[in-house]
């Protein structure tokens, strides 16, 4: 969750998926057991998490890269955290604004070019370890109009995570938002 006062991030939700009872065995395990823990122990919780993370809020700046960097280094970096399958869900209109970079279309266009010669792109560099990066875009329009064009802001985070050693989950468009 983007900490909008403090310009950095926190995360509210941290949990392994203990899965929700799919393909267990019916002679060896309890099957509803199972998907009833994973409702109360995961999705519940995950859910709960959602909802209190998209309250709308004014900011000055809105450091995108900056929070998906201390997610990496909080929750992806380290040893014992190497092997293991990583995940993250980014749920934002994707629109990064800071001092040392903006998307707004008063700062120039969404070309990653324009990026990897601003002061953010060393700053913000960011080792993602091989986590798979879900986007479901949140498109930010004003009188009716989308504030950037999706697709080449969409086309501008799918290589900024490539580029960050992450893997592509997939980039979509909420419906109706």
């Amino acid at each position: 969750m983007l900490d909008v006062a403090g310009l950095r991030s926190r995360s509210l939700f941290t949990k392994c998926n203990p899965g929700n009872g799919t393909g267990l065995s019916e002679w060896t395990n309890n099957i509803e057991a199972a998907r009833l823990r994973w409702i109360e122990s995961f999705r519940k919780p995950a859910l709960e998490a959602i909802d209190k993370s998209v309250t709308p809020a004014r900011a000055t700046a809105s450091p995108i890269m900056g929070a998906i960097q201390d997610i990496a280094i909080s929750e992806f970096s380290g040893s014992a955290r190497q092997n293991i399958k990583k995940t993250l869900y980014v749920i934002s209109d994707m629109i990064e604004s800071t001092k040392d970079y903006s998307q707004y279309p008063r700062s120039g266009d969404l070309s990653y070019q324009r990026f990897r010669q601003s002061p953010a792109y060393l700053k913000y560099r960011t080792e993602l370890h091989d986590a798979t990066v879900f986007v479901r875009l949140v498109s930010r329009q004003v009188n009716g109009k989308p504030v950037v064009d999706d697709s080449q802001l969409m086309g501008f985070w799918r290589e900024w995570i490539s580029d960050n050693r992450g893997l592509i989950g997939s980039l979509k468009r909420l419906q109706g938002a």
